[in-house]
């Protein structure tokens, strides 16, 4: 006798590269909306932030996920301490992509799950340095539009993989949702229903 299919995860979260990486990862969800205010969380460092963010976003959706895990996650580029978001236009992205031109920064995301018996809040972090950019690399990224609604102005698994150097961590953590993690967290909670574990 088969064992029943894994019940779908409900992503909290409209962001594409979200979604591929779960359908890269072969597991079964459903894309709901957050019903989240961002603005809402209590500042702290870039760590509490993305920790809150994510919670927030997961618990948002739980009452009515009719016992379905709810996944909520939030990335943030970080340097210096600074939050690194998404630009609002073309000026702000070549400022951001100038400080970290030939730099290293952290790729902070925050991942909770919330069941109705348990939840867990964990977080990873991946650094990545880039490249000395010259004015005309950062002029060419930026014509590219590639940058709109990327926090810290870059995708890695597009163009942006050019300005790139080295990444000490987990890749796919880079482009939105930190798997290594998610896939740990899903065998030690779940055994083998989700196919790890």
């Amino acid at each position: 006798m088969s064992a029943p299919p894994a019940p779908p995860l409900l992503l909290a979260s409209t962001s594409p590269q979200r979604r591929a990486i779960l359908e890269q990862l072969g597991l079964p969800f459903d894309v709901v909306p957050p019903r989240y205010d961002e603005g809402a969380a209590v500042v702290g460092s870039p760590l509490d932030l993305v920790r809150q963010h994510a919670r927030g976003k997961a618990e948002s959706l739980s009452s009515g996920a009719a016992g379905r895990p709810v996944l909520g996650v939030d990335t943030a580029v970080v340097l210096d301490g600074a939050v690194y978001g998404k630009p609002e236009h073309a000026g702000a992205a070549e400022r951001m992509l100038e400080a970290l031109s030939g730099r290293t920064h952290e790729v902070v995301s925050g991942l909770c799950l919330v069941t109705p018996g348990w939840t867990e809040l964990v977080h990873e972090t991946t650094r990545v340095t880039f490249r000395p950019l010259t004015p005309r690399e950062l002029g060419l990224y930026v014509a590219s539009g590639e940058w709109e609604g990327r926090a810290g102005a870059y995708a890695i698994q597009g163009l942006g993989a050019a300005l790139v150097e080295r990444i000490e961590g987990d890749y796919l953590n880079v482009v939105g949702l930190p798997a290594a993690l998610l896939v740990r967290l899903l065998a030690e909670r779940f055994g083998g229903v989700y196919g790890f574990g």
